[in-house]
C-alpha cells in the first residue's frame, strides 16, 4: 500500500512531469529522425513522378564511376584507335552522357555528345578545348567540383603518373536530379522546427502553469478578508504545489480557530477583570472607611504606622484596580478618545507641579526646564495627563533610590523631544513597589492610540524616557 502511494505521488508530481518532457527532447534525434527519412521516403515514392526507363542508369552515381575508373585502367597503353571504339561503345551505353578524352600531349582526341541535348541546360556545357592548357586543365577541375553537370573525371591507366592523359564522363543535372531525392533537406528542416517549436510551447506552459498556481498562492497569502485572516483555495492537482495548497488551507484553518480561541478568551479575561475590579472596590471602601475611624482612637505611635503602611497599600491596590480597568477599556478599544491641538508643555508643567510637593517631601532633587516656545501635538488632553501621571509615579516608586527627576524639553535633529529622567536602579532591577507593569503597559497602549512614540533606555544608573511626535514638523509650522 505504501509503495503504491509513493508511486501515485511520484506519477503526479512536477518532478516526474518535467522528466519526461526533457525524455521526449532527448529522444527526438534517435527516433524522431529516422522516423521522418521513413515517412518521408513513404510520402515521396508515394506522389513522386517515376523517372524515365532511361535514366535509370545514371541512378547509382558510386557505379557509374567505378565502371568508368575500370574502363580507364582497362586502358593502360591502348592505342587511340582502340580508345575511341571503346568510348563510343560507352557512349552508346550512356547516350544521355557527354564523354571525351585528351591525350598525355593535352590534345582533345574524341568528343561525343549527348543524344538528348535538350537535357543540357545552357549554362551547364562549356567548350571543350581542342588543345589543353594547364589552366583550362585547373579551371575544368573547378567547375567539376560543383556538380552541374556531374563530371566524372579518370585518368588513362587510372594512374596519373602514366602520362596517357585522361577521359570525362558528363552527366546532365536534368538527369542527376530526377535521379536524387528531392527536397529532403527542406522536409527534416520543417519537421526538426515544429518538433523544437512543439518543445518550446510544451515548456513554457508547464512553467506558466506552474508560475500562475504560485501566484494565486501568493495572492492568497497577501489579500487577508474581513477577519484579517488570508482565505482558504480551491486545491490543483495533487502535486508538490497542490500539496502546498492543502497544507495552506489547513493552516488557515487552524488559524482561524486559534484566533475564535483567543478571541473567546480575551473575552473571558476582560469579563473576569471588570468583575473583579468592581468586587474589589466595595470592600476595599469599607476598609478604608474603618481604617479612618480607627485613626482616630487613641493608639500608639507603633499603631499609627501601621495604620499609615495599610493606608498606603490599599491606596496602591486602589490603583491597581483603575489601572485593570484602563487597560481593559483601552485593549478593546471601547475606549473613545478626543484629540486635539493642545500645547503639551502646558500640559507638562501643570502634572510637574502637581507632583512637585510630593517629590519635594521624598526629598528627590528636581530638575526642569520647560521655558520654550508652545509645542502642540494632537493628543486627548485628560489621557495624555494620565500617561505623564503613570510616568511620575513609576519614579516615586522604582526611583526613590536614586532622588532625582528630570524634566526637560530637548532638540535633536531640529525634532523637539520631552525627556523624563531618573537615578534609579532601571526599570529591570526589584523594588518593594515593583507590580505587573500596567502602568507601563497603558502608556504605551495610549502612545499608540495617539501616534505618539516613545523610547526608554533603561540601566542601572538610571532611565530615561523620550516623548516624541513623527508629526511634529508639520503640526507646529507657521
Amino acid at each position: 500500500m505504501r509503495i503504491k502511494s509513493r508511486f501515485r505521488n511520484l506519477h503526479s508530481s512536477l518532478l516526474s512531469r518535467y522528466l519526461l518532457i526533457i525524455i521526449a527532447a532527448l529522444l527526438l534525434i534517435p527516433v524522431v529522425v529516422p522516423l521522418t527519412i521513413g515517412m518521408y521516403s513513404l510520402f515521396n515514392g508515394m506522389t513522386r513522378e517515376q523517372p524515365p526507363e532511361k535514366y535509370k542508369q545514371y541512378d547509382n552515381i558510386n557505379a557509374l564511376e567505378n565502371t568508368w575508373h575500370k574502363e580507364a585502367k582497362e586502358l593502360l597503353g591502348k592505342p587511340p584507335e582502340f580508345i575511341n571504339e571503346r568510348l563510343r561503345a560507352l557512349s552508346s551505353t550512356y547516350s544521355l552522357a557527354v564523354m571525351f578524352w585528351v591525350d598525355g600531349e593535352g590534345q582533345t582526341r574524341l568528343l561525343l555528345e549527348s543524344v538528348d541535348p535538350k537535357l543540357w541546360q545552357q549554362n551547364e556545357r562549356y567548350s571543350v578545348p581542342s588543345q589543353w592548357t594547364a589552366a583550362e586543365a585547373i579551371s575544368f577541375m573547378k567547375k567539376s567540383n560543383n556538380l552541374e553537370p556531374l563530371s566524372i573525371v579518370a585518368f588513362l591507366g587510372d594512374q596519373a603518373e602514366a602520362g596517357e592523359g585522361f577521359m570525362v564522363m558528363q552527366i546532365p543535372a536534368a538527369v542527376k536530379d530526377q535521379t536524387s531525392v528531392d527536397g529532403f533537406s527542406s522536409w527534416f528542416t520543417i519537421v526538426m522546427l515544429v518538433l523544437f517549436t512543439g518543445f518550446i510551447i510544451v515548456s513554457l506552459l508547464f512553467f506558466i502553469q506552474i508560475r500562475k498556481r504560485l501566484l494565486r498562492l501568493e495572492t492568497a497569502m497577501v489579500f487577508t478578508g474581513e477577519a484579517g485572516l488570508p482565505r482558504s483555495i480551491v486545491p490543483g492537482k495533487s502535486d508538490e504545489i497542490g500539496r502546498l495548497e492543502t497544507a495552506f488551507n489547513t493552516m488557515v484553518t487552524e488559524l482561524a480557530a486559534s484566533r475564535g480561541r483567543e478571541a473567546e478568551e480575551e473575552g473571558l479575561r476582560k469579563r473576569l477583570v471588570a468583575d473583579l475590579s468592581h468586587d474589589l472596590r466595595t470592600p476595599l471602601t469599607v476598609i478604608r472607611s474603618h481604617l479612618h475611624v480607627l485613626g482616630k482612637e487613641a493608639l500608639t505611635p507603633r499603631g499609627q504606622e501601621s495604620l499609615k503602611l495599610m493606608d498606603e497599600r490599599i491606596d496602591s491596590l486602589s490603583g491597581l484596580i483603575d489601572n485593570l480597568l484602563s487597560y481593559n477599556l483601552l485593549s478593546s478599544g471601547r475606549m473613545t478618545l478626543n484629540l486635539e491641538r493642545k500645547d503639551v508643555l502646558r500640559l507638562l508643567r501643570e502634572c510637574a507641579a502637581a507632583w512637585y510637593p510630593l517629590w519635594e517631601k521624598e526629598g528627590f532633587q528636581i530638575e526642569m526646564d520647560l521655558e520654550a516656545e508652545p509645542l502642540y501635538w494632537t493628543v486627548d488632553e485628560s489621557w495624555f495627563r494620565r500617561i505623564l501621571d503613570n510616568l511620575f509615579q513609576n519614579i516615586v516608586r522604582h526611583a526613590r533610590s536614586g532622588l532625582y527627576v528630570s524634566v526637560k524639553l530637548e532638540v535633536i535633529d531640529d525634532q523637539r523631544l520631552i525627556v523624563i529622567s531618573d537615578h534609579g536602579r532601571g526599570l529591570g532591577s526589584g523594588s518593594e513597589s515593583k507590580g505587573a507593569g500596567l502602568g507601563l503597559s497603558i502608556v504605551d497602549l495610549l502612545m499608540k492610540r495617539m501616534k505618539l512614540e516613545w523610547k526608554v533606555d533603561s540601566t542601572r544608573q538610571g532611565t530615561s524616557i523620550v516623548i516624541l511626535s513623527p508629526s511634529d514638523g508639520i503640526l507646529n509650522e507657521t
